[in-house]
């Protein structure tokens, strides 16, 4: 198997475009190919997206001279450039149709050991390729990038039931070394591991919201920081993601799904929200969405949108003793008796259990599914770790008697938890009822891994010293927001006191 070494990204869209950047941030020659422009400049669409890279914010290019390693050209005229690459990415729209057209001109185009992977977020892979050929299935994949390319770490990998070996692990190191990704192996089921799960976890968050009367703030207060997740929230992220994107996703989902999946019962239209996009309340990129910045009369005022009626009012800080009881930890939040409480508690019941239940039917093990939540949705904890938090049998007995469902995986646990550390090595709980050890992929050291199995050499309130091998010493900062100050220097001298001459 040839080492990837030329890039050909198919789709200058925001997704197309931000692969390619990463791409020719790791130094690689791209091929970006759309369809053909009106007017003079058949290459104006792929051609105006490498443009855009350099205003965007948060900035795909590392530096702005890296725009020059990508080539822009269209489907008509440039197919054959494909001739030279060693990996074709296919990143167009969502529609199983228009994939399986542009993949019979790729093969006829390609290299024979040339390698094609689709950048799909939902469709399965044995649907994509079901009418190619035996040569192209064996050299095919799904490589699924999260936006934006360049900083959020997930890749992940899909392989076919045909797919070679070597093929994907060409990609494997190819996402790993070049591109910085925490690659994580899927099964080939609908929306592979994030996005099956957060799909259904937006799901809930947005529909109990409106069923129980939570605020937008009171929401994204709940959801956020106490459960690990970014301080967007639910209602704060899919303002950033584009609301409008949102029905489009469940469509695709919905259509693939075996019947009996969670998300077929909990999924419910929502008149309001479909309203918000016909009127062009789509998010940031639109004229607002469940909150929007207010600059009338030369000021900038933060609104939030409400639920009920519709309009909007200035944003409040939440004032909810259930957050307050956060701070004791998750269960702190769920047990709470205040509307807060319960509306984490339904959010939680729902999220968690789904997952519990999709193991090892999305991915071999559960840590896997934390890797995934963690890279692709910037979670602090992965769904598995959140239930350690919970307690698993606590969790367990309470879906129980609330009626729920209670996963297989999660009897097995039992009184157990799914996380352990033993002789200083970090296990997870397996299908098999067994701990396996957390393999590191060849070259990843990490300071957590570190921290389990030695003391530190010293240390203060600000700062530590740990001996990390090779006789490398490394100082780890842990001041508030790591700024400098005199507990990290008094420990930087102490680290130069200690290294050799």
């Amino acid at each position: 198997m040839p080492s990837i070494q030329k890039v050909a990204v198919i789709g200058s869209g925001v997704m197309g475009s931000g692969i390619a950047a990463q791409i020719a941030n790791a130094g690689l020659e791209v091929i970006l190919l759309d369809i053909v422009a009106e007017g003079s400049d058949r290459d104006a669409v792929a051609r105006d997206a490498i443009q855009r890279m350099r205003k965007t914010n948060p900035a795909p290019l590392m530096h702005s001279r890296n725009a020059a390693r990508i080539q822009p050209g269209n489907l008509d005229d440039h197919l054959d450039w494909l001739a030279d690459c060693d990996l074709v990415i296919e990143a167009v729209l969502e529609n199983l149709e228009i994939k399986k057209d542009l993949y019979q001109k790729v093969d006829a185009h390609r290299r024979s050991d040339c390698i094609v992977t689709s950048n799909t977020s939902t469709i399965p892979l044995d649907h994509l390729v079901a009418d190619m050929s035996e040569d192209f299935r064996e050299y095919f994949a799904v490589t699924h990038f999260f936006n934006p390319p360049r900083y959020m770490r997930l890749l992940e990998l899909v392989a076919g039931s045909d797919t070679q070996a070597g093929v994907i692990t060409a990609l494997r190191d190819f996402g790993d070394r070049l591109l910085g990704k925490s690659v994580v192996d899927c099964k080939d089921t609908p929306g592979f591991i994030a996005n099956r799960i957060g799909i259904l976890w937006m799901g809930v968050a947005v529909r109990f919201a409106f069923e129980d009367g939570i605020t937008v703030e009171e929401a994204d207060a709940i959801i956020g920081k106490p459960m690990g997740i970014p301080k967007t929230g639910i209602f704060g992220l899919l303002d950033l993601v584009g609301i409008d994107l949102q029905p489009h996703v469940e469509r695709s989902m919905l259509s693939l799904l075996p019947e009996g999946d969670m998300y077929r019962d909990i999924h419910r239209r929502s008149e309001f929200i479909e309203k918000m996009i016909a009127d062009g309340y789509t998010g940031r990129k639109g004229k607002g969405g469940f909150y929007r910045l207010n600059r009338s009369g030369g000021g900038k005022i933060k609104e939030a949108l409400d639920l009920s009626s519709g309009e909007y009012h200035r944003a409040k800080t939440p004032t909810l003793e259930s957050v307050e009881a956060a701070r004791g930890g998750l269960r702190a939040l769920v047990e709470h008796p205040d509307h807060g409480g319960q509306y984490a508690w339904r959010v939680l019941s729902h999220t968690l259990s789904y997952a519990a239940a999709l193991v090892p039917e999305i991915a071999d093990d559960i840590h896997a599914v934390d890797e995934a939540m963690k890279n692709g949705y910037a979670w602090k904890w992965g769904p598995f770790e959140l239930i350690d938090k919970l307690g698993p049998r606590w969790f367990a007995e309470r879906l129980a008697a609330e009626g729920m469902a209670v996963p297989l995986l999660l009897e097995k646990v039992g009184d157990s938890s799914f996380y352990r550390t033993k002789n200083g090595r970090l296990q997870y709980f397996g299908t098999d009822s067994a701990y396996h050890n957390v393999e590191r992929a060849d070259g990843v050291l990490l300071l957590s891994d570190i921290k389990r199995s030695s003391d530190r050499i010293a240390g203060n309130a600000s700062a530590s010293l740990w001996d990390i091998g090779d006789k490398v010493l490394c100082l780890e900062f842990h001041s508030k927001m790591n700024a400098v100050d005199e507990g990290i220097m008094m420990m930087a001298a102490n680290a130069m006191k200690m290294i050799p001459a």
